[in-house]
């Protein structure tokens, strides 16, 4: 088992080794904040690594986002493309350490994939305990097995409905019709709703 602790992922950012980080938001979530309507809903991006769906979302007039990565590289990111982003909304903490605060929406892009599978259970009830009745966690889940032992660690379809199904209720699973060219046909779209 690996350690992927803070030091792990100050690594990963200091070193530029985020494979991961596509530079923009990737187009599943920006179609679904596409139809959001309501501006005041309170939304939380955890393990957000550059959080691309920040930007997104402040521009589209959303400002009770909070942002949370257990490294403080990736939140400096933020803060330096978006100067006026709250400060206090920009919080370096383990995600499983984050406690009292409810949300309406909880976006979930790669983060889920960079846990040991060991905290997939502790995942699913942490989510369940931060949304408010009817709050929805979203997102993108991948949609296949990797053999590298390090993030990413994939999964099916089957697995997460087994995984969240006892936590929440599952809305929409569902292979991406949209994804970047290199995640097609391995990505499922997913609304799952407290």
């Amino acid at each position: 088992m690996m350690n992927l602790n803070k030091a792990y992922w100050d690594k990963k950012y200091t070193h530029d080794k985020t494979v991961w980080d596509i530079g923009y938001i990737s187009p599943p979530l920006r179609a679904y904040i596409d139809q959001l309507t309501d501006k005041e809903i309170k939304i939380l991006i955890p393990g957000a690594g550059n959080g691309y769906e920040v930007d997104y979302l402040y521009d589209k007039g959303f400002t009770n986002i909070h942002v949370i990565d257990i490294s403080a590289k990736p939140l400096q990111n933020i803060k330096t493309r978006i100067p006026t982003f709250p400060d206090g909304q920009l919080v370096q903490m383990d995600f499983f350490d984050l406690e009292s605060p409810r949300f309406d929406l909880i976006l979930e892009q790669t983060f889920f994939c960079s846990l040991e599978p060991s905290h997939r259970k502790a995942y699913a009830m942490k989510m369940h305990g931060l949304l408010n009745e009817k709050g929805k966690l979203v997102g993108l889940l991948f949609d296949r097995t990797f053999k590298n032992g390090s993030p990413p660690f994939g999964g099916n379809e089957g697995e997460y409905r087994s995984l969240f199904t006892p936590y929440l209720s599952i809305k929409v699973l569902e292979p991406a019709y949209n994804s970047i060219k290199p995640r097609k046909g391995n990505e499922l779209f997913f609304i799952f709703e407290k």
